[in-house]
């Protein structure tokens, strides 16, 4: 069997229960630990190992980190698939010192990239929406870090809504279009807003 096949196997039969519970946004999730940890029976039966790398990238907006979830075969070292994450670190997030601020960013990365290369679909995870309390920053379901690692979610029907409220009131249909993946039908919907 090849890393690709392997990979497969992983891909169709992984599973991993939300069994942390986040009580300020009241909401199950899972982690990147919960992720690895899934992972450990496929490891030896497959003759594989999971990695994960990070690197510091230093941008005009600030920090960014680069992670990389790495499957390699065993037997065969040259032989590896990879995904990666990139996550801004929020240097201004509020009640944080400055190595909780990259542990947070880290974590999530982590939690990210591995989800990308196992096909984690995380789209009706809280966590992937929550706003933790703060919708004034909340954009049309977008989260903060989201925007910040340039990652763009489909729009749905309750952010379709918001959009056209916000067109209602001025805002930009390309400001909608550089956040979100948004069909022709959709808009269409919002040019009629205007």
């Amino acid at each position: 069997m090849n890393i690709n096949e392997k990979l497969t196997v992983i891909q169709t039969e992984f599973k991993s229960k939300k069994t942390r519970f986040n009580s300020f946004g009241k909401y199950y999730f899972r982690s990147a630990e919960d992720i690895l940890e899934a992972t450990k029976p496929f490891l030896k039966k497959l003759g594989v190992s999971v990695t994960i790398h990070e690197t510091l990238i230093s941008t005009e907006e600030g920090p960014v980190l680069q992670v990389t979830a790495t499957l390699s075969d065993s037997e065969k070292l040259d032989h590896f698939m990879s995904a990666q994450a990139i996550v801004g670190v929020d240097l201004n997030q509020k009640g944080m010192q400055r190595p909780q601020q990259f542990g947070a960013a880290s974590s999530y990365g982590k939690k990210y990239a591995l989800g990308n290369l196992f096909l984690i679909d995380d789209t009706q995870d809280s966590d992937a929406t929550n706003n933790h309390g703060k919708s004034k920053h909340k954009r049309l379901g977008s989260t903060q870090q989201e925007r910040k690692a340039g990652i763009k979610q489909k729009l749905t029907n309750d952010s379709l809504n918001k959009a056209k409220d916000y067109v209602a009131k001025g805002g930009s249909i390309e400001t909608i279009k550089n956040k979100y993946i948004i069909s022709a039908k959709q808009e269409k919907l919002l040019t009629q807003t205007l």
